[in-house]
């Protein structure tokens, strides 16, 4: 196989994220009693710190998670609505057929501090200073800066210094980017979230604390400087121009965390849970649905049978996310029909041994309209590149030839991080927090943090699934995933990655399950993706029938790979994916894996 180094075992606790030091303070929280929920956030926290070109305090993040208390399956959004001031009709006003891939008006509530405080109070059991003293400390007294940080902050010094003071103040060290491994601080944030501490100490009961904390952040200094700064700020941003922001404290004030009950589909013994349609997880079950009768066994999990037929369903599970997905609070998403036998009855004759250059929405009586209007207006999206533009992970990947100058220099993308944990006790959980990146706002002044650009997800047109609303969460494509073994809660697994995020926990998942690879086999093995349908990210472009390998595909199967029509793109082996994942085995042994991609996942346990 393709296994660097082996999949990790324990039976105190496991962890895995996207960053070594997260994973080494999950650990380390697990090891003073802390549980799986109380690691999950001081993970969260830290991340913030030591990948601020992937996530930020200003960000979004959905979780999903399973409780030994209540025994149940639950998902977490902390994804921040729009603002009451986000109408189609401003953003037209504007000048813009898009929203801007980046800056004030790409802007939502954010989301990541209340839903972290949400998930320490109601199944932690530690206090919001046991959870932010590793961030604060890695703040305050530096941290190795990551190569490809401080390359993304030496790419925006200019734009920074003439477009975002605030940032160049911030992420600029004697007017430069910092050294790679240097240690960098950000002494803003450290306070910010000192000063947090400190309010919450002032309560008596831990529950009390973490509701003064949330009070903070949302009601009091934090909202206040939020508010102050986009009420006279007119900043630069991916369309070119420059725009304020609608989003006020008043918009933060009124919106908080809350629970949903998971989508799921059952597969050869495993359950899979997902959040609901207001994200794109479901893809991931419709994709499960479509090539539940195909004998993936029976194909070599590298081979070019698995590739076509796991990319041509999931071709048709991101069509169906074009013409239904959206949030179910403004919309109504005929979602038990997108995962019913019935309905994939039918969409599995879609599946042949060509490549398909369409997009193929099912049409469900009732949605006629919808159908016809959502996909060919998505399909026909797109436009130049600009700052901020695309989803992260995926930039070392884009190949984009930028411009010499102007917005369209910082043409490259930002993203997102991931981490998964279970404890002794049998709790799971696994996070994508994201958004708040360095490249995605400019830092609000004497916070240290700048706020997120997942407006961008939204069509400026009436009648989509995703047209612009006020009080709308946006179609989000974070996607964690929890699986459930012959109805036992047992793997908890994610990746950073934007609209790639369900297509490379599609290769983890059924190589795990059908070709009984362990966790490090399943993520090490040539992942692959498609970029057939509209990207969610700015400026929402489209390539038809395109299927992206890495090298590490064996020269026939990228050979078959493109007799059977793909529009094939080979890119560098150990260059796709971030993936990490945990799981409690049949024997009670946990286990965890990480990517060795990129080379700063890590998984831990004992």
């Amino acid at each position: 196989m393709f296994t660097t180094r082996p999949e990790i075992r324990g039976t105190f606790g496991v962890v895995a994220s996207t960053h070594w030091i997260a994973s080494a303070v999950g650990m380390a929280i697990l090891e003073r009693g802390g549980n799986a929920f109380d690691a999950a956030v001081a993970m969260g926290f830290t991340l913030q710190i030591v990948e601020p070109h992937l996530c930020g305090p200003g960000g979004d993040l959905p979780a999903i998670f399973y409780s030994a208390r209540t025994k149940k399956v639950e998902v977490l959004c902390a994804q921040g609505p729009t603002p009451a001031k986000a109408t189609i009709a401003h953003y037209k006003a504007e000048g813009l057929n898009l929203v801007p891939g980046s800056g004030l008006l790409a802007t939502v509530v954010p989301g990541a501090f209340d839903g972290w405080m949400k998930l320490l109070k109601d199944h932690g059991t530690m206090t919001p200073r046991d959870v932010l003293e590793p961030a604060i400390h890695y703040a305050r007294t530096g941290h190795p800066v990551l190569p490809r940080v401080s390359g993304e902050i030496a790419r925006l010094a200019d734009f920074f210094k003439a477009e975002w003071p605030t940032s160049a103040a911030t992420w600029l060290v004697n007017g430069a980017a910092p050294e790679p491994l240097s240690l960098f601080r950000n002494d803003a944030l450290a306070r910010t979230y000192a000063r947090i501490v400190r309010e919450s100490e002032a309560k008596p009961t831990r529950a009390q604390k973490i509701g003064a904390a949330r009070r903070a952040f949302s009601k009091g200094f934090v909202a206040e400087a939020i508010d102050k700064y986009l009420r006279r700020a007119n900043v630069m941003d991916a369309s070119g121009e420059r725009h304020k922001g609608v989003l006020t404290g008043d918009d933060m004030a009124k919106w908080s965390a809350s629970y949903d009950t998971p989508a799921s589909v059952d597969h050869h013994g495993w359950t899979l849970c997902k959040t609901g349609f207001w994200g794109q997880g479901p893809v991931l079950l419709q994709t499960l649905k479509l090539v539940e009768k195909a004998d993936l066994g029976k194909m070599a999990p590298d081979g070019p049978d698995f590739v076509h037929t796991v990319t041509e369903a999931l071709k048709l599970a991101f069509a169906d996310r074009e013409a239904y997905y959206g949030d179910p609070n403004f919309v109504k998403v005929p979602g038990d029909i997108l995962l019913s036998e019935k309905y994939a009855v039918e969409r599995r004759k879609l599946i042949g041994d060509k490549a398909s250059h369409e997009l193929r929405p099912g049409v469900i009586p009732g949605f006629e309209r919808q159908v016809a209007h959502a996909v060919p207006d998505a399909a026909g999206k797109g436009a130049a590149g600009g700052l901020g533009v695309g989803e992260p992970t995926m930039g070392h990947l884009a190949g984009r030839k930028l411009a010499a100058s102007g917005a369209a220099k910082t043409a490259r993308a930002a993203d997102t991080v991931h981490l998964d944990v279970i404890d002794r006790w049998g709790n799971m959980v696994s996070c994508t927090p994201s958004g708040g990146w360095l490249q995605s706002s400019p830092i609000v002044p004497g916070l240290g943090f700048a706020l997120n650009s997942r407006a961008q997800m939204f069509w400026l047109e009436e009648g989509l699934p995703c047209s612009l609303a006020p009080g709308k969460r946006p179609r989000t494509t974070l996607s964690p995933s929890l699986a459930l073994r012959d109805g036992e809660p047992a793997m908890v697994f994610g990746t950073p990655g934007g609209d790639q995020q369900d297509q490379w926990q599609a290769s983890l998942f059924l190589r795990h399950v059908h070709h009984g690879l362990n966790l490090q086999e399943s993520i090490d093995m040539p992942l692959f993706h498609t970029a057939h349908f509209p990207a969610s990210f700015y400026p929402r472009g489209s390539k038809p029938g395109h299927l992206l390998v890495e090298e590490s595909f064996d020269d026939e199967t990228i050979e078959e790979l493109r007799r059977r029509g793909h529009n094939l793109e080979v890119a560098p082996a150990w260059s796709a994916g971030r993936l990490t994942a945990a799981e409690k085995g049949e024997d009670g042994v946990l286990r965890a894996a990480a990517t060795p991609r990129l080379m700063q996942a890590y998984a831990i346990g004992r």
